[in-house]
């Protein structure tokens, strides 16, 4: 793994709640979330769950391991059964959900170096439309 990856990633434990750990998944080999990705994707973290009580966990994150077994390659449903039997005291390696995986790079949770990439590209858009309209300015004046 490279430097920026790893600085993404957190080891989460979790204490099975009464009502599980408190957070559902999406993704899988047969069902991927995100393309060109099989991993398995926080999709709901649930109110007053064990997930929801640590705080660190949140949508969009992708767990790599639970309890130390990689869910790359793993069906949804085998990922399903892993959590389901995982025992009370969960250890989970999760991949922070990063600006790529938002709406777009001006979207309001993305950081806020994406806000300022989002200014100097008005900036860009801005002085080009203006150099269009002189160069439209110069032809019409010629043509009269």
């Amino acid at each position: 793994m490279n430097g920026s990856l790893r600085s993404n990633t957190v080891d989460i434990k979790l204490r099975r709640g009464p009502a599980g750990l408190g957070f559902n998944i999406v993704g899988g080999v047969d069902q991927q979330y995100v393309v060109n990705d099989c991993g398995i994707y926080v999709s709901k973290i649930k109110e007053d769950g064990a997930a929801a009580l640590d705080g660190r966990l949140e949508e969009g994150d992708k767990i790599l391991m639970i309890n130390g077994v990689k869910l790359g390659d793993q069906s949804h449903k085998a990922a399903v059964d892993l959590f389901r039997t995982a025992g009370e005291d969960v250890e989970l390696h999760v991949l922070k959900k990063s600006s790529h995986h938002a709406k777009g790079p001006c979207d309001s949770h993305a950081d806020s170096s994406s806000w300022g990439s989002c200014v100097g590209l008005a900036a860009v858009l801005t002085g080009a439309g203006a150099m269009l309209s002189l160069l439209y300015l110069r032809h019409l004046r010629r043509n009269f």
